[in-house]
């Protein structure tokens, strides 16, 4: 086939539609009928080239078939099949006209044009006086038989029969329902055997009118082999029916006790089948059944020699494969034309009709075949969902009647076949439009190869982000899961955090910078989020009874391995005294990002769109919010001077302290009533200098080897600064000034009391173990709590630091049980006599009793539980 097809809009109706619900139907004579699958049905004129009217049904009209005197149209819609008679329109719009003024009638069909009130109708087929009417029930699919009135539109219907067909698979239907709710249209066509004289009512004199209007006449050979002797005895006309699940079955309508019976199994929804000439013949019968399925299957079947013994005719099936999807299709005496969307294309078939599909064939005819059904010429136009059947202009040549997926009515003038291949070539201005028109062709294939490519290069990114963000969620969730949690620095994605104090309008606040690190291998790109949960753990709701909790996010994107993410946030202000703080860190992946909205909102089952990958939760304790004044006191020999500490009186001390607490509280008042000396309280915690040396001491030594060699840390100064400036769980203090060179440091907490903190190394015990004290000290009660809390936190580290000596550790232990079972001995004896001596009122004055008492609890005070 060579040549130009040219295509002519004929009209732009501004629609859009899908192929399997929109259809182009010739009636009434010049008219054209487009069924979108809406409510709609569009009355096109195509001599005068304008848009008649527009018919609106009740429902979404699924199918439409004319009458066999071309006088009435039936139109099938969810709630029933309605009839329209072609005099009505001419009346109506004439009305319409004289009414509106205007070219255009919109008809709406009511209740009085129903014919058949029957629910879910999806394909009409009429068959002389019989109107069939073809629906998919739950179980079934369902094809009813109704007589169709001969001369009024409002006679009765009467239904004749009923057939049904079991269904295989209720997929295809429900996985291919439009906007409208309507499934796939089968194909209904009927064929009869060429040796049958048609009514009048079912076709006109012309041989041509016989292949047209879904109805064939097939050669009698081929016929009988398909439906076998006693419907063509009969003489009985029979439907072939192609469903959405790939079964093309016939039923003859004629014949007692007819059923359903499946004719072949392409496997794929069918989408059109009729009847090709072939080769030309005197009787202009059919030779060939054409099959086409969604996915590009054809299936060719014809009449062929070789039955038994080679002698005979069989039915042949040739199948071939096609480039898909298939959009529509029509058949023009021996060619099959068919769109993609892409591309309109047509497939000679008359090309290898001699192939034999049967044992012992001649094989070279049958390749011959096979190759040509899998040999489409491409006429270069695109986005054709509809076609109707062929007609011929003044020219003789071959015009198709085609819808867009725009809404645009378009006739295809198809271009002239070449008989003599040995003729002249074409003139120059055919061969310049051909030029043009290849390269217009190769223009459109290169901006759609580019389209995919970019969309292709666009997935292939997709896809690598999401397999990376895959792999982090898994080795965050191995960490989470493992047995034995490995340490803060070993984790491969962590938080770690550094407090420091700032001044802004004349208000101190502690702020707390979070350094995300990324130890693992895999980028973090766009989508990721750094999602921080600040919880105070000594409220844990407020008055309303809601969360204290305060959330923070710092979207991120592109942290390679090895780098690092620093976020500030405010912590406390000052007067704050909600310590400990639990930091809670996370890192939240946002798929909307990546993405998008709609995709995401249109993902089936998807109760989340982001995946939270919980790393690690650090705490803030009061250490961390203090904010050091600097060493008070020179460094000292403490070891030398623990024994040499004078003990006061201890009626004495209390007698003081009760003085100095009530000045200011007589008549007078004075000037001691300014300046009231507040109550100091304290607490002390004991460690083993052996275990500091162990933690500390060797920490510093393999830090700075040269340093650790010229002179030893002190024991003392070393705990003190590694109070202050370290800390468990990854928090560390922000920079403080030089390192401390003192056994006592002074600084203030939140609220702005004074505290001091102190380290000595006493001996004690019978075999004068060393241990180092530290002390604190402060008019807050609440400081001192929250400092000796976390000392005691600070210590629990460095014992699960220490390395295991078996012997000192077991000496060292039932050394300091033995101690304290001695202590608490002593001081229950001594309550309890003081209780006895006091009861009776003998043995003993108040005085010696106050003594014992007070005495008892400074024991009890400043005699720690000593930490090995």
């Amino acid at each position: 086939m060579e040549g130009r097809c040219a295509v002519e809009t004929l009209a732009e109706f501004g629609f859009s539609a899908t192929s399997f619900t929109a259809k182009v139907l010739l009636c009434f004579g010049t008219d054209v009928c487009i069924c979108t699958g809406s409510e709609e049905v569009y009355v096109f004129n195509t001599q005068e080239r304008k848009l008649r009217a527009v018919l609106q049904f009740p429902a979404a009209v699924s199918d439409l078939v004319e009458s066999h005197d071309k006088q009435l149209l039936y139109v099938a819609c969810r709630s029933g099949v309605y009839c329209v008679s072609s005099s009505f329109l001419p009346s109506r719009v004439q009305s319409s006209l004289a009414d509106a003024s205007s070219s255009l009638a919109q008809l709406k069909i009511t209740s009085e044009f129903l014919f058949v009130e029957e629910e879910g109708v999806l394909s009409l087929l009429l068959v002389g006086s019989a109107l069939l009417n073809l629906s998919q029930r739950d179980t079934s699919w369902l094809l009813t038989v109704y007589k169709t009135p001969t001369h009024s539109v409002s006679s009765s219907y009467e239904l004749l029969c009923s057939f049904k067909l079991p269904l295989v698979s209720a997929v295809a239907h429900d996985g291919t329902e439009g906007k409208s709710g309507l499934g796939r249209r089968p194909v209904l066509i009927c064929v009869h055997s060429g040796d049958t004289t048609l009514p009048s009512s079912s076709c006109t004199s012309s041989s041509e009118a016989a292949l047209t209007g879904g109805h064939f006449h097939l050669e009698p050979v081929l016929f009988k082999l398909l439906f076998g002797i006693d419907t063509a005895l009969a003489k009985s006309p029979v439907v072939l029916c192609g469903l959405p699940d790939g079964r093309l079955c016939f039923l003859p309508l004629r014949l007692p006790g007819s059923r359903f019976k499946v004719l072949h199994n392409l496997e794929q929804p069918v989408i059109f089948v009729r009847a090709s000439v072939v080769m030309e013949t005197s009787e202009r019968q059919a030779q060939c059944l054409v099959a086409v399925g969604e996915q590009g299957r054809v299936v060719l079947i014809k009449a062929d020699e070789g039955g038994p013994e080679g002698r005979g005719m069989i039915a042949g099936f040739t199948e071939g494969c096609v480039p898909g999807p298939v959009l529509c299709a029509c058949v023009d005496k021996h060619c099959l034309y068919y769109s993609t969307g892409s591309d309109l294309l047509a497939l000679d078939l008359s090309e290898g009709s001699s192939g034999r599909a049967v044992q012992g064939r001649d094989e070279d005819s049958y390749s011959k075949t096979v190759a040509a059904v899998q040999s489409p010429t491409s006429l270069n136009v695109c986005r054709v969902i509809a076609l109707a059947e062929r007609t011929y202009n003044s020219a003789g040549e071959t015009q198709l009647l085609g819808l867009s997926n725009r809404g645009q009515l378009q006739i295809i003038t198809l271009p002239v076949g070449r008989d003599d291949a040995g003729s002249s070539g074409l003139p120059s201005t055919e061969v310049g439009r051909s030029v043009r028109d290849l390269l217009s062709a190769i223009g459109d294939a290169c901006e759609r190869a580019s389209c995919l490519k970019t969309a292709i290069k666009s997935k292939n990114q997709t896809l690598k982000h999401l397999n990376q963000v895959l792999n982090i969620s898994f080795l965050l969730a191995a960490s989470a899961n493992s047995a034995e949690q490995p340490p803060i620095q070993e984790k491969p994605i962590r938080c770690h955090a550094v407090t420091t104090w700032s001044r802004l309008l004349q208000k101190d606040s502690l702020n707390l910078t979070c350094i995300l690190d990324n130890g693992s291998p895999y980028l973090l790109e766009r989508g990721w989020t750094l999602n921080i949960i600040v919880f105070p753990l000594s409220c844990s709701s407020s008055a309303g009874g809601e969360s204290s909790s305060t959330h923070f996010s710092f979207p991120f994107h592109n942290l390679h391995p090895g780098e690092k993410l620093e976020v500030s946030l405010p912590l406390a202000t000052t007067g704050d005294t909600s310590f400990p703080i639990t930091v809670s860190c996370s890192l939240i992946f946002s798929l909307a990002s990546l993405l998008g909205e709609e995709v995401v909102a249109n993902l089936p089952g998807s109760q989340s769109t982001c995946i939270s990958l919980p790393l690690n939760t650090l705490t803030v304790d009061w250490l961390h919010a203090l904010q050091v004044n600097g060493p008070t006191a020179t460094h000292k020999n403490t070891t030398s001077q623990s024994h040499d500490i004078t003990t006061p009186d201890p009626i004495q001390a209390f007698v003081t302290s009760r003085q100095m607490r009530c000045r200011g509280r007589g008549d007078g008042g004075g000037k001691n009533a300014l300046n009231p000396e507040k109550e100091q309280y304290s607490a002390s915690v004991r460690v083993s200098s052996e275990l500091l040396r162990d933690t500390l001491i060797l920490k510093t030594s393999d830090s700075d080897p040269q340093g650790a060699t010229l002179a030893p840390p002190n024991v003392c100064f070393s705990l003190l600064d590694w109070l202050l400036s370290e800390g468990p769980g990854g928090v560390e203090t922000g920079q403080q000034g030089d390192k401390i060179n003192s056994s006592s440091v002074h600084a203030r907490d939140p609220n702005g009391h004074t505290v001091k903190l102190t380290a000595k190394e006493v001996y004690e015990g019978e075999e004068s173990q060393a241990t180092v004290e530290v002390q604190v000290e402060s008019s807050s009660m609440a400081a001192v709590c929250g400092l000796h809390h976390a000392v005691l936190r600070r210590v629990q580290t460095l014992m699960q630091r220490a390395p295991e000596r078996a012997a000192s550790s077991k000496r060292m232990q039932s050394l300091g049980l033995r101690q304290a079972l001695q202590l608490a001995e002593r001081l229950l004896q001594q309550i309890q006599q003081s209780r006895i001596s006091g009861a009776f009122g003998v043995g003993v004055s108040a005085g010696q009793m106050t003594r014992s008492l007070l005495s008892v609890y400074r024991e009890l005070r400043e005699n720690p539980l000593l930490i090995i």
